[in-house]
């Protein structure tokens, strides 16, 4: 087994928007020279999240719907009476979604369903520069 790690970085335009990341991911396997096994997507921080979704208006519509919901930017947070930076719902929402990602690829390519892409989300209040560890593990 080999293990192959690399960095994508990329600008989001803040609160719930929803970067299609597939390319990146698929770009590094195809560069790793690696035909089959698995690649974990990783994000540092505590406020972007990692998922898949069928990435299409509809849908980035529904998802920040469905977030307002579950974790309401309105609501009074703890970590906003603490830190006054006003993204506890940020951080709610991060710690559902998740930091990482695990996609097997077969023949250089993702496992991935027709409909199914691979999405950093932005979940903290304002734009970041961000990025993703790739780390692929295969032959």
């Amino acid at each position: 087994m080999t293990v192959v790690s690399r960095r994508v970085r990329f600008s989001t335009k803040g609160e719930v928007d929803m970067v299609d990341v597939t390319h990146m991911v698929q770009r590094a396997v195809e560069e790793s020279g690696l035909k089959k096994g698995i690649v974990t997507v990783f994000v540092p921080g505590s406020t972007g999240a990692v998922t898949t979704i069928e990435y299409e208006p509809g849908l980035l519509k529904d998802f920040p719907r469905m977030l307002e919901k579950i974790a309401p930017r309105g609501e009074e947070y703890e970590h906003h009476l603490r830190w006054h930076d006003w993204n506890g719902h940020s951080h709610c929402r991060a710690a559902l979604l998740g930091p990482s990602l695990t996609v097997p690829f077969e023949d250089g390519r993702l496992q991935l369903g027709t409909w199914q892409q691979i999405v950093f989300v932005e979940l903290d209040v304002k734009p970041r520069e961000r990025e993703l560890i790739l780390q692929l593990i295969g032959e």
